[in-house]
């Protein structure tokens, strides 16, 4: 049955037809404890979402649609690691990346701990090496820049977390990325780095990603141009993939090689191998720490109830504006700049995982799937696009993510931010009205300009510090709200056949223009 014909579903849109009209003031004048009642508070992160278009009986019927659909029965197959990515037959078990107990994790009959404490163990070896220096270049030069080769979750994940958390990194290492196709990007990177100095990561599942071994080529060719002999690439490269005969071809010699395995996604690896050059900046300790707050969110949603369930319960909200408030966007705004690549970081994660149109049966889907992700860190949005969500005609749901404590102390900055941070969010919700600008003795004519009709929905995600835990634990809440909405949109969110269509093309394309002859008509006249 589909989801539309569950009498969950037909509830929900009876309640939205009596509830749309609705202010959020009337909603907080009714309930001086409206924020104590909708907020939730779980590995290191408070979520308050009174200021959100939902009263108890929204709640309940958003439970009820989620039980319907056996939400918690799917949850842990994904942790049992059976096979729900099924048009690529495999396995989900990126929660097993960041598993800091001693439970084991079972993948086809077998713990797939070991395997996973193994690669870490490599991980960890050739950090020490590289930081303390061991491993040193063709010419006997400590390794100072690390230059990382990859795109999607190759590049994305580990930039994203870079960011992040460059407060607590070794400022010794110089960290850079490469991801894309314009011949610019690697110029760019590389154009103040000395040769004998660097070492290239090559991250690529299946090392022929186009893109990446493009770069990855560049790179051999620049490396070569300063240094002059193949044996130069074995002590200034390394790889994290699952092709040896391919990484070998290349010149890394095998032992070099970081593994990962199918049953993890590009963009879920940012705490597997595909990390390595987190590791090598933030340190060996700051690593696990980041594996430690994605395992506490994974184990406060594999083991809490629905009710209580941070990534549920956003995960619902979701779907409450996009399948029958009809909103088409959502917003993150995180008001700190160290995550101003977080809002890039998830588009990949929830547009490449829900941007689907045909449900787990083959079956076109008529309802709306995958919102469009998009955002600016604050205050810098403020000044930029703000003005249509406070005053546009589009209703936007958005999430701000604020910190109580500044990672460094400068002046007044800190206040101001969060000064800002606290206004939008009352902004939105409450607006001014026009008796509230006669009173302040603002002119008739001005009044239809400087009114806000308010009842803007927005999300408070707080926590004390950017720190490696609560980083980890901010993107598994992502990642987990993105798998719930999956379920209850009835899709497969851990494939990604959407971008191959493109790939092919591209590859045709290519051929033609390198060649002597002009493009055949199998194209259309664009084209």
């Amino acid at each position: 049955m589909r989801i539309i014909d569950l009498q969950e579903w037909k509830s929900l849109v009876r309640h939205h037809h009596s509830f749309k009209q609705t202010h959020l003031k009337d909603l907080f004048a009714a309930d001086p404890q409206r924020a104590q009642k909708f907020s939730l508070e779980a590995a290191g992160l408070y979520i308050d979402f009174s200021k959100n278009l939902l009263t108890s009986q929204t709640l309940s019927l958003l439970l009820n649609l989620a039980r319907a659909v056996e939400l918690p029965k799917e949850m842990k197959r994904m942790f049992a690691g059976e096979k729900i990515n099924q048009t690529e037959n495999r396995a989900v078990l990126h929660t097993a990346l960041r598993n800091c107990s001693d439970d084991p994790v079972d993948f086809e009959g077998k713990n797939v701990m070991p395997q996973v404490k193994q690669v870490l163990a490599q991980m960890e070896h050739f950090c020490e090496q590289l930081t303390q220096g061991q491993w040193r270049g063709y010419t006997g030069k400590r390794i100072r820049n690390i230059v990382n080769i990859g795109i999607g979750g190759s590049d994305l994940g580990p930039v994203m977390v870079y960011e992040g958390l460059k407060s607590y990194s070794n400022r010794e290492i110089t960290l850079r990325f490469v991801s894309n196709l314009d011949g610019s990007h690697f110029f760019e990177q590389v154009r103040d780095l000395k040769p004998e100095e660097t070492l290239f990561i090559i991250a690529s599942k299946s090392f022929t990603t186009q893109e990446t071994m493009t770069n990855a080529q560049t790179a051999k060719d620049w490396l070569l141009e300063h240094l002059n002999s193949p044996e130069a690439v074995k002590q200034h490269f390394v790889a994290v993939s699952t092709n040896l005969e391919k990484v070998r071809e290349f010149g890394i010699l095998s032992e070099n090689m970081f593994p990962f395995w199918d049953w993890v996604g590009g963009r879920y690896s940012v705490t597997s191998a595909i990390g390595l050059p987190l590791m090598i900046s933030l340190g060996i300790k700051n690593f696990h720490r980041l594996r430690a707050g994605f395992h506490e969110m994974d184990q406060h949603f594999q083991t809490s109830p629905l009710e209580k369930n941070l990534p549920v319960i956003l995960g619902l909200i979701g779907i409450w504006y996009n399948n029958f408030w009809g909103t088409e966007t959502h917003a993150v705004f995180p008001y700190s700049q160290s995550l101003h690549h977080f809002p890039a970081y998830l588009q990949q994660l929830d547009m490449e995982s829900n941007g689907k149109g045909v449900d787990r049966d083959g079956e076109l889907v008529s309802y709306q799937t995958g919102p469009i992700i998009w955002g600016e860190v604050g205050t810098t949005g403020q000044h930029a696009f703000y003005q249509l969500i406070h005053q546009g005609k589009k209703l936007i749901p958005c999430d701000f993510i604020g910190f109580a404590r500044p990672l460094h102390e400068m002046g007044d900055h800190h206040p101001k931010l969060m000064a800002n941070f606290f206004a939008q969010q009352k902004a939105l919700a409450f607006g001014k009205s026009v008796q509230e600008l006669q009173a302040e003795g603002v002119k008739d004519a001005l009044l239809p300009f400087k009114s806000f009709l308010g009842n803007r929905p927005s999300t408070c995600i707080l926590a004390e510090q950017l720190t490696p835990e609560i980083l980890g634990s901010l993107i598994a809440l992502y990642e987990h709200k993105v798998f719930v909405q999956g379920i209850l949109w009835n899709i497969f969110s851990f494939d990604q056949w959407g971008v191959e269509l493109g790939k092919q093309l591209a590859t045709e394309i290519l051929s033609e223009l390198q060649g002597p002859e002009s493009a055949d008509q199998r194209h259309d006249s664009s084209t």
